[in-house]
């Protein structure tokens, strides 16, 4: 499966379905209502899902002279960790990094957390889901705090609900792996 990137994209597309969608009634962090949630952190924190979503984000980013993923604590995490552990096992190692909402009050006082970050790096923003894009404009704008642009983010699951237009505004072009209508939706 590693070697097919089309057969490692329909399986989390299953895995999505079976283990992240849940319909129901929900408040989104954008603050909007939806009839579904997707819980992207129950695929990425599961060993099959971080494997997976690492194989793909690698295969889509190769040839990109990407030197870093990372984006907004928490969907990004456990997305960063995994394409940079899996890019290290492949020969060709990634920095990983974490921004947090702001910076912390004590220690180092950071916002962007992970290995050092040099002005003209490139670097792609990650999350699981994007549904309005603020967390990611946030966490670019973060990123330019301390002299790294950012031009593009990916992300597993983009909502169509404005994410895409958001970033573009932000001058940030946004991938996903799936849209909404991929799981039926």
């Amino acid at each position: 499966m590693e070697n097919n990137p089309e057969a490692l994209k329909q399986r989390l597309l299953v895995v999505l379905k079976q283990e992240a969608l849940k319909k129901g009634k929900f408040i989104l962090s954008s603050g909007k209502a939806s009839n579904y949630y997707l819980d992207g952190r129950l695929i990425t924190l599961s060993a099959e899902g971080a494997y997976l979503t690492a194989s793909i984000i690698l295969g889509m980013i190769k040839g990109r002279n990407i030197v870093a993923i990372g984006g907004p604590t928490m969907g990004a995490d456990p997305i960063a960790g995994a394409v940079a552990a899996l890019s290290y096992l492949r020969g060709a190692p990634l920095k990983a990094f974490i921004v947090r909402k702001g910076a912390k009050g004590h220690g180092t006082r950071r916002q962007v957390e992970g290995p050092q970050l040099a002005a003209g790096d490139k670097v792609l923003l990650v999350d699981d889901v994007a549904t309005t894009g603020k967390a990611l404009v946030e966490a670019k704008e973060a990123l330019e705090k301390i002299g790294v642009k950012p031009e593009s983010a990916l992300v597993i699951v983009d909502r169509g609900e404005g994410a895409r237009e958001t970033l573009a505004e932000a001058g940030l072009k946004l991938e996903s792996i799936f849209k909404t209508a991929d799981l039926g939706l």
